[in-house]
């Protein structure tokens, strides 16, 4: 099982903070900082431990928000001497993002340009947050000046700080009853050059789908007019999760909307029982019934066991393909069932699906056996 990442934020974080501060305020105490920080820090999770560094940060920095600020962004171009192995090296100015959110909200000017400078070092997308849900209309503005920004990490923060289900932060609610603030933003990102924050874009309107679906194929179809093929990458990639689902909006949108006039065929599931941590293969072939060529978006569907012996399904994406008139495309999938950071199995009847264009056929099942 792969490593915690909190270990990889050890104690060695709010030391480093403690010497970049030190290098341009000779008055930071040190050892009284280190001792609030690190006070319980080994029992903590990863965002905890930022919060922890934050409040230490607020205790030992100099009284008022504008005076600390002004420190703490000096600070942040001293040397780190961190290892550039470490995977959440970026991560070292987490707590800096997370004093702005706790600290700041009084102080709208500056705290904007403090998470304009942060968030080219790491992401201000969890501490924007917060100042939207006090001064949307306010906030929304600046953002709109971002959206033209030099730096592809401010127009980043545009799309990814809007989400309304961002991982790891509080829902925007207000953005999940209405999204039209958020999508006049990505209006203005939908084309840009960096992959960085195409991605987020498609990212953020995968969230708005998932509460206003029709609103999502909507914006999908509008966008898809003479869009380019990496606006088009970002039309699939916003989609995903619907197709996953087999929303018909979805697949309509893609061009897969009609049902497949096609049998599958030579099912096979095998081995039938499966030991804990060994992999196991599915393939079928899918048999054209059709005088013509069809568009088939063929996924497979595994419903995994869960701790309370109900069942939940994932989708694996095999292939997008043009099945010409009677022939045949076999298909074969390995599926590890080693456990992972994300998903852990459990015992039981496991249901294997192939979902061609959203309509699911049974494959068959498989017994994963007890470790």
């Amino acid at each position: 099982m792969a490593e915690p990442l909190k270990n990889h934020y050890g104690a060695e974080i709010p030391q480093a903070i403690a010497r970049m501060i030190q290098a341009v305020h000779a008055g930071f105490d040190v050892k009284a900082f280190l001792k609030d920080a690190l006070d319980g820090y080994d029992a903590l999770a990863l965002m905890q431990r930022g919060h922890r560094i934050a409040d230490a940060l607020h205790v030992h920095l100099p009284a008022g928000y504008p005076r600390a600020m002004k420190i703490l962004l000096v600070s942040i171009d001293q040397p780190a001497g961190l290892p550039k192995k470490n995977p959440l090296a970026s991560f070292l100015f987490l707590p800096h993002t997370l004093y702005v959110a706790k600290h700041g909200l009084e102080h709208f000017d500056l705290s904007m340009r403090a998470q304009h400078a942060l968030t080219q070092r790491f992401t201000a997308e969890i501490s924007i947050r917060k100042f939207i849900e006090l001064n949307q209309i306010l906030t929304i503005k600046t953002l709109e000046r971002w959206a033209a920004d030099p730096s592809e990490h401010v127009r980043r923060l545009v799309s990814e700080g809007t989400r309304p289900r961002l991982p790891w932060a509080p829902r925007l609610r207000a953005f999940q009853r209405d999204p039209r603030p958020v999508l006049a933003l990505l209006e203005l990102l939908k084309d840009d050059p960096a992959l960085y924050v195409r991605r987020s874009v498609a990212n953020n309107l995968n969230d708005i789908g998932k509460d206003h679906p029709d609103l999502l194929f909507a914006t999908a179809e509008r966008w898809l007019r003479n869009a380019s093929c990496e606006r088009q990458w970002i039309i699939r990639h916003a989609l995903r999760s619907a197709v996953k689902r087999g929303e018909a909006g979805a697949l309509r949108v893609l061009g897969f909307g009609k049902s497949a006039n096609a049998a599958v065929k030579n099912a096979r599931v095998s081995p039938a029982r499966v030991k804990p941590g060994a992999s196991m293969t599915i393939s079928f072939d899918v048999t054209s019934a059709a005088a013509r060529a069809q568009d088939l978006l063929i996924d497979l569907r595994v419903h995994y066991v869960k701790a309370n012996g109900k069942t939940r399904f994932k989708v694996f994406t095999l292939r997008q393909i043009t099945l010409a008139a009677k022939s045949v495309e076999s298909f074969s999938k390995r599926l590890s069932l080693k456990d992972l950071t994300t998903r852990k199995h459990y015992p039981g009847v496991h249901r294997v699906e192939v979902v061609i264009n959203g309509h699911a056929v049974a494959l068959g099942e498989f017994v994963l056996l007890p470790g």
